[in-house]
């Protein structure tokens, strides 16, 4: 007899998870299934080494919302996150650096131009206005394009009144620069601001960290923007830590979903959506278990969702081609590694920590060789001078390493998740790893022999454990034409899919990507909204 629940969630990452948590306190009874041994998603923390823990995919705190991490009281489920002593720290190899944040940025970029430093302020406030207005909409549902009758008409246009509204509080400059940040590249923008290469670089980083893209591509000021919506411990555009890495954040997910009586299901993965009558009913696991439902929701990236689960003979044919044109692909090649002594830098040495050892440590020196980064991934597979983010979670954490040892993580770019003359990342990830400790190296001599393993994972890598397809840490790119009501498509951006009784909660939806926990929360207010008025399930219009 097949097993029957008010809602079963396919996917057990961060939004599914929150997603869960909120349908429960609802009162819905709820069945979380999850392929994997453990929740989480790509937000996972696991030894890779003997005595050395870290976070396998995801790395850094800074965009999960104050609103999820109250509501699911997470704090009280043991989540604690901690800031970085100092933001960003950026090596040259002339001997030179730069450091960003604890108060010390405008004294540091003078080192390279007194006219960048006396633009900081300004170039800060302006984004931090934008960003501030975008903000509020995190968390709502965006203005969707639907076909019915006028009550459905009328409630999307009232929901782009109150975005309206929203803009109207930027004066006529400030709603011209978010044109620029949306249509325009990262790159431009900055140059419009800045003239030194090294804090163009630091925060021209941001525009392209899971973007296969260089930063002068129209549209990669969006994605700089987007980096900018984070806050931690009530701090705005800072980045913090988890302790215990960021399986941490996941992990108190789960504990809150479960004290609300969501029941978590781990190595059981989907094989097909349930559809009876033009409806979704349920998930059909591989074990062949079939779980009813009067709602089904997917944390999956949405290309593998309606291309992979869904019988395609219940979605419209214009919907199904979408999905296929869907673009992923963030050009991420990550990696772990476990260090007998912290990295001693040209520019700044010493194995002793530091704070610049507790930074995102950027190796990357100018936007230009970003773009060559690019360049170079698209015509050869992947960069010839890469790419590296470079963290050191255990200088915060002590529980990650053994005493007097590190655990770093190397968040790299640029490769190409599809290698030419169809080679296989199985065959070229070791070559490739090998550049990237070669390429920290070059910055810090000692690096290379203080690396007493890795754990390697290349595009193929993160889509065969997580799901990411193509690598892509976002479920789709951060495209204006895959963004707010087009996100994934024009017309569903309100969570609910065209198979009624099927939803949407992951990063494949509003707000995109990042571990947010937003678009859990946002698809439960929908879910629950059906379920009271007596829609779930039920044909829109």
């Amino acid at each position: 007899m097949a097993d029957t629940c008010d809602v079963v969630v396919v996917g057990g990452g961060h939004n599914g998870l929150t997603c869960a948590a909120y349908l429960a306190a609802a009162g819905l009874r709820v069945i979380v299934l999850e392929r994997r041994h453990v929740v989480g998603g790509a937000a996972v923390t696991e030894e890779f080494h003997p005595g050395f823990r870290n976070s396998v995919a995801s790395y850094t705190v800074s965009l999960l919302n104050p609103k999820v991490i109250r509501d699911l009281e997470l704090a009280r489920h043991g989540l604690r996150i901690v800031e970085r002593e100092i933001a960003n720290f950026l090596p040259s190899e002339d001997g030179r650096y730069l450091a960003v944040g604890a108060g010390q940025t405008h004294a540091q970029v003078a080192k390279f131009s007194a006219r960048d430093a006396d633009r900081l302020d300004t170039y800060a406030l302006q984004l931090e206005q934008i960003a501030d207005v975008l903000r509020e909409t995190v968390l709502e549902t965006p203005p969707n394009v639907v076909e019915g009758d006028w009550r459905a008409g009328l409630a999307e246009l009232l929901r782009a009144g109150r975005l309206g509204r929203r803009l109207s509080r930027l004066d006529l400059p400030m709603r011209q620069r978010l044109l620029k940040l949306f249509a325009s590249s990262a790159g431009d923008y900055l140059d419009e601001w800045f003239e030194s290469a090294p804090i163009k670089a630091v925060y021209g980083f941001d525009s392209i960290v899971g973007s296969f893209t260089s930063p002068y591509a129209p549209g990669s000021a969006y994605v700089l923007l987007h980096h900018a919506f984070g806050e931690v411990n009530g701090k705005k555009n800072v980045w913090g830590h988890a302790i215990g890495g960021m399986g941490a954040i996941t992990q108190a997910m789960a504990r809150s979903a479960s004290a609300r009586g969501v029941e978590i299901r781990v190595e059981e993965e989907v094989r097909e959506i349930l559809v009876e009558d033009g409806r979704a009913v349920g998930a059909v696991t591989a074990k062949g278990e079939a779980i009813r439902a009067r709602a089904v929701v997917s944390n999956l990236n949405p290309k593998l969702l309606f291309l992979d689960l869904v019988d395609p003979a219940a979605l419209p044919r214009e919907f199904i081609e979408h999905m296929r044109a869907w673009r992923c692909g963030s050009g991420t090649f990550r990696m772990n590694v476990a260090l007998s002594e912290l990295p001693s830098f040209t520019c700044l040495p010493g194995t002793t920590r530091q704070p610049h050892h507790t930074a995102g440590i950027i190796i990357a020196p100018t936007l230009r060789y970003m773009e060559q980064a690019y360049f170079d991934a698209r015509t050869s597979g992947w960069s010839a001078q890469p790419i590296v983010e470079l963290l050191i979670p255990s200088t915060l954490d002590e529980s990650l390493a053994p005493a007097g040892q590190h655990v770093a993580s190397l968040f790299c770019q640029h490769v190409d998740p599809v290698l030419p003359d169809g080679a296989s990342w199985d065959a070229r990830r070791e070559q490739v790893a090998d550049l990237m400790i070669e390429t920290v190296n070059r910055y810090a001599p000692n690096f290379k022999a203080a690396v007493l393993a890795r754990q390697i994972m290349s595009p193929l890598d993160l889509e065969r454990t997580f799901g990411l397809i193509g690598g892509d840490i976002f479920h789709g790119a951060l495209s204006l034409d895959q963004l707010f009501s087009a996100r994934p498509m024009l017309g569903f951006a309100d969570y609910r899919s065209p198979l009624p009784g099927l939803y949407m909660c992951g990063s494949g939806t509003h707000p995109g990507g990042g571990v947010t926990g937003a678009p859990g929360h946002n698809a439960a207010r929908e879910i629950v909204r059906d379920f009271k008025r007596g829609r779930a399930g039920r044909r829109r219009g």
